[in-house]
Parts: C-alpha cells; structure tokens; sequence
C-alpha cells in the first residue's frame, strides 16, 4: 500500500511513513500507552513513497517477554470505516491548528475538550467510529 519495498523499510522508524497532517498528539498517546503495557487503537494516516496518502485503524500492543518487560511492539491494522476517516481528517486538522498555535498541550487539551464534550473516553470514542 505505500508503494515502498520491503528492503525500503525494514529496520527503519515509523516516521518514514508518517504523513504531516497526523498531529503529534496522536504519536505521543500512543507511546504513553504502549510504554506502560496498555494496548491503544488510532487512527493513522500514512504516506506513500509517491507522496499519496492511506489511513489504516490500528491497534498497537507491547510484546512482553516472560519477566513482563517490554522487547517490542505488535501492531494490527485494519480497513477504517468511511465515517472514522472523515470525522479524523476533520479532528486532525483541528488538533495540528492546536499544536500549531500552542503546542501538543494545546492539542491535548482540545481533544480532552471534544471528549468531554461527546461524553465519551478516548478508546469509547474511537471504537465507535469504526462500527
């Protein structure tokens, strides 16, 4: 789907794919929770080696060895739904604009305003969009 071969990205970071109108935010809550063992899902948009772009629903986990201790990271990604793209692209815009004028802080604190606003936690709201 990104158009790169398999030789382009192994042992390469994440970033190579990341499009620039994915917020910050977005990366650092994944990290937060993958860091302390807790599984995530978000939606991501991508690039593509000839400068398109593709989302993907993702679901991203730790791999724990026998002791509990973190040895990697495991990520499932699926097909999102038309509504969860449109209602990302227009969030997205939103929290950059955010991050934009103040920071991921900024960011954070509209995203936790829409939350509130929808009465809905961070996973409730994103599962949701791909029902």
């Amino acid at each position: 789907i990104s158009g790169y071969n398999e030789s382009e990205l192994l042992h390469q970071p994440h970033n190579i794919l990341r499009h620039k109108s994915m917020p910050k935010l977005i990366f650092r809550l994944l990290w937060e929770r993958i860091q302390n063992k807790r599984a995530i899902n978000a939606y991501v948009k991508n690039s593509t080696k000839g400068q398109d772009h593709y989302w993907v629903f993702a679901n991203v986990t730790a791999s724990l060895d026998k002791d509990e201790k973190i040895i990697g990271y495991y990520s499932v990604r699926r097909k999102p739904s038309e509504k969860a793209v449109k209602t990302m692209e227009s969030l997205y815009m939103e929290l950059i604009q955010a991050e934009q004028q103040g920071g991921v802080e900024a960011s954070k604190r509209l995203l936790e305003k829409t939350l509130k606003k929808a009465g809905v936690s961070y996973d409730e709201y994103i599962i949701s969009l791909q029902e």
